[in-house]
């Protein structure tokens, strides 16, 4: 059995564990859960993942507000997140970023939204979980302007945008969509990637691993990644997690 995971983006505030959350979340530290950073997508979600990071010791949180979730903020809203992020369990500032897959029609809300958000995390000092799908150059760009600390979750880009996140001495995190058959830019960028920049999350409830793809995604399930890691970089599984949980910690600073 593996140990020392600790995955480093989930969403245990969502209604898909609304029926068995306490069970869960009970039972992770007996599948090798070290640590759990559960990220907010708007100003509710990051209240509740407050909540549970109070309830459980492995649990960390970050607040934030998520592309999709910029229309309907209140104008208080970098006040609120202000409040929330001075939290000792509070280690970033996310989910954050820009998604023009879902949304064309709100790019410059997310831009100036994603940026406001950048200002607060410099002045926190606090690193940044970034959420960035279909929205490259904008990303890259905007990262460039704030040089912030922080991950590129869920890391879609070539080969080309990991060189220049890394250039900004920033990491890449990877869950189940490595696993997947079309992966082949994931895969190109892993081979690249070095092993101190690397973070391993899940983006539960989504993007299970194969071969649980199309289940409920949870943190139990990252040693698949990892072995998919391993299989790409001739690591052991159990040493690509240590690997993963040790640079977790250096960059959230538990």
């Amino acid at each position: 059995m593996y140990k020392n995971i600790f995955d480093s983006h989930a969403h245990y505030t969502d209604k898909a564990f609304n029926d068995d959350r306490r069970n869960m979340l009970g039972s992770l530290k007996e599948s090798g859960i070290c640590g759990v950073i559960n990220c907010g997508a708007d100003l509710e979600s990051s209240k509740e993942a407050l909540k549970l990071s109070e309830e459980y010791d492995y649990i960390y949180f970050a607040c934030g507000i998520h592309p999709e979730e910029v229309e309907k903020l209140p104008e208080n809203y970098l006040d609120i997140l202000r409040e929330l992020a001075q939290h000792e369990k509070c280690v970033a500032i996310g989910e954050i970023g820009l998604d023009y897959y879902w949304r064309q029609d709100t790019k410059e809300k997310q831009k100036e939204v994603f940026e406001k958000q950048l200002l607060l995390a410099e002045e926190l000092n606090l690193p940044i979980i970034v959420h960035d799908r279909e929205a490259h150059g904008d990303t890259l760009e905007i990262l460039k302007k704030h040089k912030p600390q922080g991950v590129l979750h869920c890391f879609s880009g070539s080969v080309e945008m990991a060189k220049e996140v890394l250039k900004l001495g920033m990491y890449i995190g990877f869950g189940g969509a490595l696993t997947f058959k079309n992966a082949r830019k994931a895969i190109e960028v892993a081979e690249m990637l070095p092993p101190n920049r690397l973070l391993l999350e899940t983006d539960c409830p989504y993007m299970a691993p194969v071969p649980m793809r199309g289940k409920r995604n949870d943190s139990s399930l990252i040693p698949f990644v990892a072995e998919k890691m391993g299989e790409i970089t001739g690591l052991n599984p159990q040493e690509v997690l240590n690997i993963a949980t040790e640079n977790t910690k250096r960059l959230f600073n538990v």
